[in-house]
């Protein structure tokens, strides 16, 4: 070695985990089977019975990865530079795999999960997390006099965050990001600020 970094092998756990997370965002929990989960992963099935109890362990597990990645990246915008108004902007323009919609918010509308309290919180707890980052910003933008004062923090971050979960099933049911990108356009109109 020439002093460079060394690349970590990820052990079977993590790679169950992964595996799995991809596996939930592509095709939803019946569509995750333990044999598609041993496939994308490339481990065996011991491993699986090793790490996890059955696959609603792993699954939330994969579901907790999703999470975790999402509030780390929410956390890393609206803690970063810039005023309140700004800040929401940058979440609005984040850069995204529109068509293949939101690891997270794609599990909320998997009947599996929501029927399931367990597996149904982690969604709950990170689109918490963007409600009070987003209802934050608001306020702050409205202290700084960057939006008006009328608006109620805790409705227009509600309102914010669907038009990003909905832009992506509009962009999914059209398979055209521009779905997408009008919403966010409408959003940002909404909010008086230019792209």
């Amino acid at each position: 070695m020439y002093g460079g970094a060394v690349e970590k092998t990820p052990n079977a756990k993590d790679r169950l985990v992964e595996g799995t997370r991809q596996l939930l965002w592509d095709r939803g929990y019946l569509g995750t089977s333990p044999t598609a989960i041993l496939r994308r992963s490339g481990v065996g099935q011991g491993s699986m019975y090793h790490h996890f109890s059955g696959k609603p362990d792993l699954v939330l597990a994969a579901e907790r990865r999703s999470a975790e990645l999402m509030q780390a990246q929410i956390r890393a915008v609206f803690t970063g530079e810039g005023t309140g108004l700004e800040r929401i902007v940058a979440y609005l323009l984040l850069e995204r795999d529109v068509l293949r919609g939101c690891s997270v918010g794609r599990l909320a509308g998997d009947p599996e999960i929501v029927a399931d309290e367990t597996l149904r919180e982690p969604v709950r707890e990170t689109f918490g997390v963007l409600g009070e980052h987003l209802a934050r910003a608001v306020t702050e933008a409205q202290a700084a006099g960057e939006l008006d004062a009328s608006l109620r923090p805790e409705r227009t971050a509600a309102a914010l965050a669907a038009v990003v979960q909905g832009g992506y099933a509009l962009a999914r049911a059209e398979q055209s990001v521009e779905p997408f990108e009008r919403a966010i356009l409408g959003a940002l109109d909404l909010l008086g600020v230019s792209p």
